[in-house]
């Protein structure tokens, strides 16, 4: 016996009569067939290197998603004895399908299994990567489930490399040696993506992105730097679960933690549920035999009803640009395909469905080095619509966040130029007037500063244990400051507005939504952080050049006074005066409204305070003291 057959796997004997090379396996390739390849990191290699070196073949059609591997068969020398088709186009393929050497066929990837097992695309042959087998004949389909069990099982004629360095992965993700035609040998490492730490602009993106997360939430990542960066922003957080077409090394150490544990998913308690991972070889060690994790296939993973079952579902996917009425473009750059549909409308429906879901698009919002916007007036000529304006409900830049569903395209506009970068807002808001979108005398908030303070974000607890959200007001706050006024009682206006006032026209609140954030600031106290949110309150500070001082006004809904919101709001508009270079407040106070007057005298600062016709005249120097 051989030193060669001595170190052969045990399985090589198991399966003796369907070993061949891979030369030989190929042979089984004809004229005309429509040949499958194996998905992302399980590329089988060796048998594409294989078919590649084929001479003879004519007009082969070679179809797949996405590849990690270098796509030789697409290679303008090879003329016509292969034509690509791709269902999710990557980098390798960008280049051919652009030049018309190859093509593209988009498709919801929940969707696609469906076209091979109807025989609606027939597949003649698979050329599939596997692990090594159990002893009962089970080769587990390793990193990449996803469409490959589909395309496998509705072949007519399987071809799989057996990997000795394929990962063993569990859940619906297996193929017995009976419905194999030919095994081919391999050790090879498997294909990785290395995904950086991402720049400050995904970091920011990540972080307003973590602010609509909560605890027990089950998210779904997509590829990319930001989804990446995301998961770097929930340490702290606690039971997240994990259901998603794919993942990749950042859920490592948020398991090893405990941050992620599944244990209050509703839909496959204790087991992250995907259909892929693409990673480093820690990843593919992390997946190897866990009983933690379970692929299973697209059709599964994907469908918006399965999705729908988990409580809190997050998904989170990227864009090429978003249009100032919502629609969003995720697979070309004007009339050039860059990528595909894959798996975002089955996320973002399945998402919107769940109970407590929440379907998040995440772009910068700017490309080219800040020279472009992705926030824009329309979509480039020949730009495809990806998730249409009906579906799409978070918007994330790192200028914020703005929640378009059930919103007007008024509404949807200026919450959308609210999230673009600054220097762009002018020209997008000149852009919605010209299309009567908004209001032809809606102004633009003239920032100073050029970015939204996130810093004054945070939560307060109220003296009935309830929490409230504070925030700087936004310029698509319109609607929300509308909608507190009227709920305010006849005493309450008279207090603030020193008279009694019926209604709060636009033209009024455009007054009120006049900030820039340092001269002239606004604080609002929101019931949530998110969409569900309600307005109870508002602080503003408007600076007095000639004084230094700035001119204070604070309103509480009727149903949140006496819960120290007024005392609290104060304090936190004191500090970002202050850090505005602001030497003080000066406020108007009728004579009646005392809890306005106990307000500002619990404080913490000095009170000089003078009345005149039934109205105080208060004077507070912040110099004079720090606040309790």
């Amino acid at each position: 016996m051989s030193s060669d057959t001595m170190a052969a796997p045990a399985w090589h004997a198991r399966h003796a009569d369907q070993i061949k090379s891979a030369t030989e396996a190929i042979a089984r390739v004809r004229h005309g067939d429509r040949v499958f390849i194996g998905s992302n990191a399980s590329e089988p290699q060796t048998l594409v290197e294989a078919l590649c070196e084929r001479k003879d073949l004519i007009d082969t059609e070679i179809i797949h998603i996405l590849t990690l591997g270098v796509a030789t068969y697409a290679d303008p020398t090879f003329g016509n004895r292969f034509r690509p088709n791709s269902f999710f186009i990557g980098a390798n393929m960008r280049e051919a399908i652009s030049a018309g050497r190859a093509d593209y066929t988009p498709i919801f990837l929940s969707e696609l299994p469906s076209q091979f097992r109807e025989g609606r695309t027939v597949i003649d042959v698979a050329l599939i990567t596997v692990s090594p087998p159990d002893e009962h004949g089970y080769f587990s389909y390793g990193v990449s489930c996803d469409v490959v069990k589909s395309a496998t099982e509705s072949a007519k004629y399987v071809i799989a490399e057996v990997n000795q360095q394929m990962p063993r992965v569990l859940g619906d993700n297996f193929i017995h040696a009976r419905e194999i035609d030919a095994l081919v040998p391999s050790d090879r490492p498997i294909l990785e993506l290395n995904l950086g730490k991402g720049d400050e602009t995904s970091q920011q993106i990540a972080r307003n992105i973590s602010l609509l997360i909560e605890d027990g939430s089950t998210l779904q990542l997509g590829i990319g730097d930001i989804p990446d960066a995301v998961l770097r922003y929930l340490e702290g957080f606690n039971d997240l679960g994990i259901h998603t077409e794919m993942f990749s090394d950042g859920i490592i150490p948020l398991v090893h933690n405990g941050t992620i544990n599944n244990s209050r998913k509703t839909l496959h308690r204790g087991k992250i549920i995907s259909s892929f991972a693409m990673g480093t070889r820690k990843l593919y060690d992390f997946v190897n035999d866990n009983p933690l994790v379970e692929f299973h296939p697209s059709e599964y993973t994907n469908d918006p009803f399965v999705i729908a079952k988990n409580d809190k579902m997050i998904a989170i996917n990227g864009a090429i640009e978003v249009d100032i009425t919502g629609q969003v473009c995720a697979d070309s750059i004007g009339t050039r395909f860059y990528s595909g549909i894959g798996g975002q409308v089955d996320f973002i429906r399945g998402a919107a469905r769940s109970r407590g879901g929440k379907p998040i698009i995440a772009l910068p919002a700017t490309a080219k080095n800040g020279s472009v916007s992705r926030i824009v007036p329309t979509l480039k000529p020949g730009a495809g619509v990806v998730t249409s304006r009906g579906d799409v409900h978070y918007v994330v830049t790192e200028f914020g966040t703005a929640y378009l569903h059930g919103k007007s395209i008024r509404e949807r506009a200026m919450a959308l130029i609210q999230i673009a970068d600054p220097k762009f807002r002018p020209w997008l808001l000149a852009e919605a007037k010209e299309r009567h979108l908004v209001y032809q005398d809606q102004q633009e908030m003239p920032f100073k500063t050029p970015t939204y303070p996130a810093q004054f974000e945070s939560w307060f607890e109220m003296r009935n244990g309830n929490r409230v959200f504070v925030r700087p007001l936004k310029l698509n706050d319109e609607s929300m400051l509308r909608e507190m006024f009227y709920d305010l009682s006849e005493e309450t206006v008279h207090y603030r507005f020193f008279h009694m006032i019926k209604s709060l026209p636009h033209e009024k609140l455009q007054e009120m939504l006049r900030v820039d954030y340092e001269n002239d600031m606004a604080l609002v106290v929101l019931t949530d952080s998110d969409a569900d949110g309600v307005m109870v309150g508002i602080a503003h500070y408007s600076r007095n050049p000639a004084t230094n001082f700035a001119d204070a006004a604070f309103l509480v809904r009727d149903d949140h006074q006496n819960q120290g919101i007024g005392t609290m709001l104060i304090n936190r508009l004191a500090e970002a005066a202050r850090t505005n270079g602001i030497a003080g407040f000066a406020a108007d106070v009728l004579l009646g409204n005392q809890g306005m007057m106990r307000v500002f005298h619990k404080c913490g600062y000095h009170v000089d305070s003078s009345l005149e016709d039934g109205i105080f005249r208060l004077r507070i120097p912040f110099k004079s003291a720090d606040p309790a």
